[in-house]
């Protein structure tokens, strides 16, 4: 029988040869050979390049994108929550006159670090320049001192002889459009005053500016106004009333435990509600847009993955002579696929590390590169009018960052198989039958 040239190569005679071990230097050689640039293979390095440039981008704006969203989160969580309480207990069927003895078995319940009685109306402020609506809320001096919101917030003024002094403390929003600041005299109107025969008469009071505190939540500094607990009562006519108890917990995530506790503690009919039933929609919505935000820039990175796969595809074809070279001096097919493997995983992993180093040093540093991109544009990007924050938060999470590069580096190695299973496959004989 007439030998062929399958039969005759070397490599072959014996069927599959013995071949180096698993990712061997010889390997890496090859593979790193195949990234270098040459002019005859100009666009393959072209692709390559740009699949590189494509995951460095999708990686590095994902761990951006999750640090500022988690940041939000963690942001609004502790400034909306921080001084609005976690549970908020108002009374039902009888005035909430005995709210001390309520507090204190409140402050017993496990869990509970803070609970806080205060008056709490709506009403209208305004001072010589100009008018607006106010949440008013009446506290006791010892109470809005242990209030981390405010106390530690002030601005100007001072809480010292809040009690004594009858005045109130606004927001810096607050401040700013009144025109005012401490010392300075506003006006607080309800519409629920003295009642005389012809019905409720509106009732107007001047009470100075005692302090001014910077909550960091614009629609907050606009709209607080804090007085001493008496003069709140006095003030919408609550005798000796409380309208509200805010409590505050270690673990506001595992609020149904603790409202069964709250419960069991109270002894009288209340009507309790949490910070997730206020706050629901917001924090759902926020949630949802996290979500989607990932999934969008994880398109990025999928991009760039397919770009590896037409990248290697198109540099078996062009190397299919080397390759065929490659199986007849006794290179497995195992030993090939790996090669091409390597040459795709080194973008990607490059391209990943990369975008993991520049995403962390950005959102690490968000604050001054949104300062700087204001300072070099003469703009201003999250105006603090139109956003709840006065600051453009970022907080890294270690979960995210490793999820992220998790995902980048299985897409960009799924990315390399079926191309370098191609080249593993490529028939010897066939690719050099016209050389």
């Amino acid at each position: 029988m007439k030998a062929t040239a399958r039969d005759t190569m070397p490599a072959l005679a014996g069927g599959e040869p013995e071949g180096t071990k698993p990712f061997s230097s010889f390997e890496w050689m090859i593979a790193l050979r195949y990234l270098r640039a040459r002019r005859a293979q100009g666009f393959v390095s072209v692709i390559a390049g740009f699949s590189f440039l494509g995951i460095l981008l999708g990686v590095g704006t994902l761990i951006v994108v999750m640090s500022v969203m988690n940041g939000f989160h963690i942001e609004l969580m502790n400034k909306i929550v921080g001084i609005n309480g976690h549970v908020f207990l108002q009374g039902v069927e009888t005035p909430l006159t005995d709210y001390d003895e309520v507090t204190q078995r409140v402050l017993k319940v496990p869990g509970v670090t803070l609970a806080i009685p205060m008056v709490e109306s709506a009403a209208g402020v305004s001072s010589p320049y100009y008018q607006s609506g106010a949440l008013v809320r009446g506290i006791r001096e010892d109470d809005i001192r242990n209030l981390p919101g405010i106390s530690k917030n002030i601005l100007s003024g001072t809480l010292d002889a809040f009690d004594a002094l009858g005045g109130v403390a606004i927001g810096k929003k607050m401040a700013e459009t009144l025109g005012v600041g401490v010392g300075d005299n506003i006006s607080i109107m309800t519409a629920r005053g003295a009642a005389t025969p012809f019905g409720m008469a509106p009732r107007i009071k001047a009470y100075p500016v005692v302090a001014i505190f910077q909550i960091g939540v614009t629609e907050f500094d606009g709209i607080f106004v804090y007085m001493p607990m008496e003069e709140a009562m006095a003030f919408f006519n609550k005798d000796g009333e409380a309208t509200v108890i805010e409590a505050f917990v270690t673990d506001p995530e595992d609020m149904d435990r603790m409202r069964d506790r709250l419960n069991a503690a109270v002894q009288r009919p209340m009507i309790m509600t949490d910070w997730r039933q206020r706050n629901r929609s917001f924090f759902e919505a926020l949630k949802i847009e996290r979500t989607v935000m990932f999934l969008i820039l994880t398109l990025i990175v999928l991009v760039a993955a397919l770009n590896i796969i037409s990248g290697l595809t198109m540099l078996v074809k062009d190397k299919g002579r080397d390759i065929a070279i490659l199986r007849t001096m006794g290179a497995t097919r195992g030993s090939v696929m790996r090669v091409f493997l390597l040459t795709g995983s080194a973008i990607g992993v490059t391209g990943t590390l990369a975008g993991v180093l520049i995403g962390l040093l950005i959102a690490h540093n968000l604050e001054s590169v949104r300062q700087s991109i204001n300072r070099f544009f003469g703009i201003n990007a999250f105006d603090p009018n139109f956003y709840l924050l006065s600051r453009l938060p970022s907080v890294i999470v270690p979960g995210d960052v490793l999820m992220i590069t998790v995902l980048a580096l299985v897409l960009s190695l799924l990315a390399t198989i079926y191309p370098s299973w191609r080249a593993a496959r490529l028939d010897p004989v066939e690719a050099l039958r016209y050389e």
